[in-house]
């Protein structure tokens, strides 16, 4: 299982950028970080500066969103629905693009479920529940 630390994931996206724009070659996995950083213009400036934010911290106290927590949620999104693992995640990414007529929106209330999943283990100390998941993502 690939488990990066946090260097290494930003690493990752300020590669992935940096290789996007300079036209260099990108591995898969690099080239949809780069399509979604692409939808994500508010993050570009940031991207191109890994000096200053590798080491930013984003407290939820503070209110600051994190885009590198934002972005690779996007690619566990992406990579659930591509295997449909947890199996039916596929369905409701498809029921929810259909509903909100836009795939990005979509994925935006699918990582809204997937945080609450993950919130609930870290709070309760367990391993993160499918069905906690798949019922924050039928009321969606």
């Amino acid at each position: 299982m690939f488990n990066p630390s946090r260097d290494e994931a930003r690493n990752f996206l300020f590669d992935s950028w940096r290789k996007h724009r300079d036209s260099s070659v990108l591995t898969p996995l690099e080239d949809i970080a780069a399509q979604l950083i692409a939808t994500h213009p508010e993050y570009h400036e940031l991207l191109e500066n890994p000096l200053h934010y590798q080491s930013h911290d984003y407290a939820p106290e503070s209110g600051e969103a994190n885009p590198f927590l934002h972005l690779m949620m996007h690619l566990t999104m992406q990579e659930q629905i591509s295997i449909d693992q947890p199996r039916g995640i596929r369905a409701h990414f498809q029921r929810l693009t259909a509903h909100y007529q836009s795939e990005h929106d979509a994925l935006h209330k699918m990582m809204e479920c997937l945080g609450e999943m993950l919130w609930q283990a870290q709070r309760n100390k367990t391993g993160p529940d499918v069905d906690i998941y798949f019922t924050c993502l039928e009321r969606q």
